[in-house]
This record gives C-alpha cells, sequence and structure tokens, in this order.
C-alpha cells in the first residue's frame, strides 16, 4: 500500500480578543476547516482562554457567543470545542451556550 500526500489550503483561522483598559484580557480562536466529505466547512474552536483575574464577569461567555456566530455565519456545518478533564465550570459553560458533551479527544504533544 501506498500512502499519498497532497497539499490543501482550505483552511483559516478568525482570532477573537477582548481588551480592557488597553490590554488583551481574553482570546479565543475560530478554525475554518474543509476536507471533501462536504460542502460546508467545520469550525474548530480553539485556545479559548481568559485571564485570571478578569474571571466570572462574562468575557468568556461574551468571546464564545461570538465565535458561534460567527461559524454559523461562515456557513459551519458543526462546531467542535475542546476542554481539558476537571475544567467543569467551562464545561459548564460551553452546555449552557448549546454544546454537548460528544465525546473523548486524544492528543499527542511534539513539544
Amino acid at each position: 500500500m501506498k500512502i499519498k500526500k497532497e497539499s490543501q489550503n482550505r483552511a483559516y483561522a478568525i482570532r477573537f480578543s477582548a481588551q480592557e483598559d488597553g490590554s488583551e484580557v481574553g482570546r479565543a480562536y475560530l478554525y475554518i476547516l474543509y476536507n471533501d466529505l462536504h460542502d460546508e466547512p467545520v469550525g474548530l474552536m480553539e485556545d479559548v482562554f481568559v485571564e485570571e483575574k478578569y474571571r466570572g464577569r462574562g468575557i468568556g461567555t461574551s468571546i464564545v457567543t461570538d465565535l458561534i456566530v460567527e461559524a454559523k455565519k461562515q456557513g459551519c456545518r458543526k462546531l467542535i470545542g475542546q476542554s481539558r478533564y476537571g475544567r467543569d465550570d467551562v464545561h459548564a459553560l460551553y452546555i449552557r451556550l448549546g454544546f454537548r458533551d460528544h465525546g473523548k479527544n486524544f492528543r499527542m504533544d511534539f513539544i
């Protein structure tokens, strides 16, 4: 068997950030990914983060809500979000915003 490899430039990212007093206090990325199975892209929500002293003020909710709106605007057929075990507060936020616990995430670190 031979594995064929080809490059495709069918993905891009949109960065969201929350600013307060001239500093960034929160951020998230929406990656728009295409493949050959569907005409519509998949959205991947990644690196959602709010500085610790700004948590609990609705900043993360605002960022994720804007990201969801943008994923719909981009025509995504689904939006995938990931989070580590033990982040119950984050998981509760995602469920409140309409996500559902759908499976397991596997990871391999190279650095």
